[in-house]
């Protein structure tokens, strides 16, 4: 699959990035997309929620008052889950929530992801860029020029690129990542997948080695 590399000025260049068929044009399992997504967000999750049950609940050393005669309940406690500050019950008790997934699954599920992606026209290689220094405005100007101002955009680096960075973490709908970081829930949650070009063979790289070390 060919891709035409757009400038920064919103303009398609002279020259085509090569996007591999083994990873943005397979049918993809959605699936095993479904399990990544439902595992990364579970992992999420700090599970420190927790309760006090009845025995747990302070007081109730000694009856309330006298069985008989009060025209109340007979309440051996006040630590009585229909009571206010009595125990709880079957309330939450701090648990992991961690779903754990194959590696050669992980990678099918982001190779599944990017040909979604691929497949209905969410992907747009551009020029190699960089700033001397942050500038939200310069961001801005390129996503108006793609016309994706409007969209959620994940934005691939190459490498680390601290004024690329800085200069596009104030746009909300703006995210920007080294290319062998993004999973497949940021994927997904992007309407459009911005790649510079020097970042498409370290995204390739990246998906295509972890695979061949789970097929090892």
């Amino acid at each position: 699959m060919k891709l035409p590399v757009f400038t920064i000025k919103g303009k398609k260049g002279d020259g085509k990035a090569e996007l591999r068929d083994s990873i943005f044009a397979i049918e993809p399992n959605k699936t095993v997309v479904y399990e990544d997504v439902r595992r990364f967000m579970a992992n999420k999750r700090q599970g420190t929620a927790s309760t006090k049950e009845r025995g747990q609940v302070r007081g109730g050393g000694r009856k309330a008052y006298r069985q008989k005669g009060t025209g109340q309940a007979r309440r051996g406690s006040i630590r009585s889950p229909l009571l206010k500050g009595g125990g709880t019950v079957f309330g939450p008790e701090p648990r992991t929530y961690t779903v754990k997934m194959t590696k050669k699954m992980r990678q099918l599920a982001r190779k599944s992801a990017l040909s979604l992606k691929a497949g209905d026209d969410d992907i747009i290689v551009i020029d190699d860029f960089s700033f001397d220094e942050p500038k939200t405005s310069k961001i801005v100007d390129i996503l108006r020029l793609l016309e994706i101002s409007e969209k959620k955009v994940l934005l691939l680096t190459a490498e680390t690129d601290i004024n690329v960075y800085k200069s596009a973490r104030n746009i909300p709908h703006v995210q920007v990542l080294e290319a062998n970081k993004p999973n497949t829930y940021q994927i997904l949650d992007a309407d459009v997948i911005l790649i510079q070009q020097g970042a498409v063979d370290v995204l390739q790289e990246s998906i295509e080695s972890t695979s061949e070390e789970a097929a090892a």
